[in-house]
């Protein structure tokens, strides 16, 4: 009886990375750069791709469907936070909270896997490269992006299937950005014990799989590397392999340090930190980090300029 007369909430108020109000404007101006910067960076690297028929080749095939998930991760995020920056009640709907962190968790989870195909797209190239043409077929390629993104998809209508049966009445204030899962669990009425064992079972099993998976490939590689008795062909195939190994880096450095290891117990201010670093400025830096360095995306951008 006492639940029942509880008052339900239907919205939440999302605090911010700040309540002071002369800290607003500037923020909105740094981060709608951000984002601006993060949608011409993503789309404009697919976009290139697209146009180039030079790049048509799994590796960039892959790092075009990394693009559009990094895009998608930011536009989860970033535009509610933009709107909040202009308003003074940072209201969001139970159905919109839910909505984008589906969106937030389907794209992240998609990223994950994308890393793990493109660092057996690299094993495959430097350590069998008469067998690439033929193991990289276009049909397995279209495959693997499709299992890539039904696995996101799958992931967090999971979460999601289970957060619907979470009621919430005590508090309706979210100290976050985001509607982010974990603070969910902390204003729920309802005892989230089912919720969180899923999601740290999840957490678990997608990115240890996926890293463990990434890091025999590359030891693999960096063996058969270590082999080549031309300079020339080492330096070739790291280059191809430092901007990779410096992306998985900074996402599973920060994923892990948000979501596998929350035993640490980091300040609040300390974990939106790492948040806002996952979900914002990784996705800027991923097509800078794959285009700056990299000579074939360098002479299609020439190209495509001289057109």
């Amino acid at each position: 009886m006492l639940e029942r007369n509880q008052t339900l909430v239907t919205e939440f108020v999302l605090i911010g990375l700040t309540e002071r109000p002369e800290l607003q404007v500037p923020l909105l101006l740094v981060f709608l750069i951000i984002y601006l910067i993060t949608m011409v960076g993503n789309l404009g690297l697919i976009a290139l791709i697209w146009k180039d028929p030079h790049l048509h080749t799994p590796m960039y095939f892959f790092l075009s469907s990394l693009a559009f998930a990094d895009a998608c991760t930011s536009s989860s995020v970033t535009p509610k936070m933009l709107v909040n920056f202009l308003s003074t009640d940072h209201e969001i709907s139970l159905i919109e909270c839910f909505t984008q962190f589906y969106f937030f968790c389907s794209s992240a989870t998609t990223e994950c896997f994308l890393l793990l195909v493109m660092a057996y797209d690299r094993y495959v190239a430097i350590c069998n490269p008469l067998l690439y043409p033929v193991v990289m077929s276009n049909i397995l390629c279209t495959q693997f992006i499709a299992v890539t993104y039904f696995i996101g998809v799958l992931n967090s209508t999971i979460h999601v299937g289970l957060l619907i049966r979470l009621t919430f009445c005590r508090s309706n204030v979210i100290d976050y950005f985001y509607c982010e899962i974990v603070q969910l669990f902390t204003i729920s009425c309802t005892d989230p014990s089912i919720n969180m064992v899923v999601v740290f079972i999840c957490s678990v099993f997608i990115q240890a799989l996926t890293l463990a998976n990434i890091v025999v490939s590359y030891t693999r590689v960096l063996f058969a590397i270590l082999r080549k008795k031309s300079e020339k062909g080492r330096s070739k195939a790291f280059s191809t392999c430092s901007a990779h190994l410096l992306s998985v880096s900074l996402f599973y450095g920060t994923l892990f340090l948000i979501y596998i290891l929350p035993g640490s117990e980091p300040a609040e201010d300390k974990e939106q930190l790492f948040s806002l670093f996952y979900t914002i400025i990784i996705p800027l830096l991923n097509p800078f980090i794959y285009s700056l360095r990299n000579k074939e995306v360098i002479g299609a951008l020439r190209r495509l300029l001289k057109k």
